[in-house]
């Protein structure tokens, strides 16, 4: 996809996975735009040369702004009353000549708890959280566009996304990280460069009603990741707190309310995706080394 010749990306919701995708299409002369919910951020977007456009439940895009789109990104979370983007603008991208790939952000929270065990995409979900379960609804009317209208339509599970901006490292420094003790728990990641590499995989080999995980090889215990990242700054680990004495906010308690293990075979598979950082220890160097050099 080297040359972006009349290939325009629609990102509804440009913040930090999508503008990472945005950026690498931009920089293979794709023509780019995208939401953000104030004037402020649009405005943020445009001087960045992106065509930026306010966008939430209650206002609705401005006629034209899908006019000339080829590729969708989905990455707006759905709200207590559904997906804003569906509910606003399903008529407006079912209308669209020349669609050639719609991705929706989704989670790997609709498989739900399983108790530390292996899921993949042929796991039934079984969301145990209100964040799960909103998202499996919107996949499912995504997904209903592929099946009543030919949409193409793909979703991406996504595990934990981290990267440089985004990591444990400022919160080591900032003497506020924590390290939660839940025997057993563990989590999936994935490195933000890794999955604009799955994502630009797809818009490359696009293939309508598929659903793909996206996470790294090796799921860990967050306490795990917090104690490296800390020794590669020469940090102590903060202690380990119990997770009954944490004092977590609920949607952050929420996170711990499900353990398992994710598969990443069919990206590997089907896309013939190689991770650049199979795992936290390699993506996390990269960001301190990439912190390391812009500090120079």
């Amino acid at each position: 996809m080297s040359n972006g010749a009349g290939r325009h990306l629609f990102c509804f919701g440009l913040g930090y996975s999508a503008l990472a995708l945005a950026q690498r299409l931009s920089g293979e002369g794709w023509q780019v735009s995208g939401t953000a919910r104030s004037e402020d951020r649009v405005g943020q977007l445009r001087a960045h040369g992106v065509a930026g456009f306010r966008f939430d439940r209650a206002t609705p895009l401005a006629a034209g702004a899908l006019a000339g789109v080829s590729h969708i990104l989905v990455s707006i979370p759905p709200e207590d009353d559904g997906d804003p983007v569906f509910a606003r603008h399903r008529d407006d991208i079912v209308a669209l000549p020349g669609l050639a790939w719609l991705g929706y952000l989704s989670t790997t929270g609709v498989y739900g708890d399983r108790a530390g065990g292996w899921v993949d995409e042929t796991s039934a979900p079984a969301p145990t959280g209100t964040r799960g379960q909103r998202r499996l609804v919107a996949e499912r009317d995504w997904l209903g566009l592929w099946r009543d209208h030919g949409v193409p339509v793909h979703v991406f599970r996504l595990a934990a996304i981290y990267g440089p901006g985004r990591s444990q490292f400022a919160a080591l420094r900032a003497g506020t990280a924590r390290r939660i003790d839940k025997p057993g728990q563990v989590f999936s990641r994935i490195h933000v460069e890794d999955l604009v590499a799955v994502l630009h995989a797809s818009i490359a080999r696009p293939r309508p009603g598929a659903v793909y995980n996206v996470c790294d090889d090796a799921p860990a215990p967050p306490a795990d990741v917090v104690a490296y990242a800390a020794g590669l700054i020469g940090l102590t680990p903060p202690p380990l707190v119990p997770l009954a004495a944490a004092g977590l906010s609920p949607l952050a308690r929420s996170f711990y309310d499900e353990s398992k293990r994710v598969s990443n075979a069919l990206i590997k598979r089907e896309l013939a995706v190689r991770l650049r950082y199979p795992d936290y220890r390699r993506g996390l160097a990269a960001i301190l080394a990439e912190e390391n050099r812009a500090a120079r």
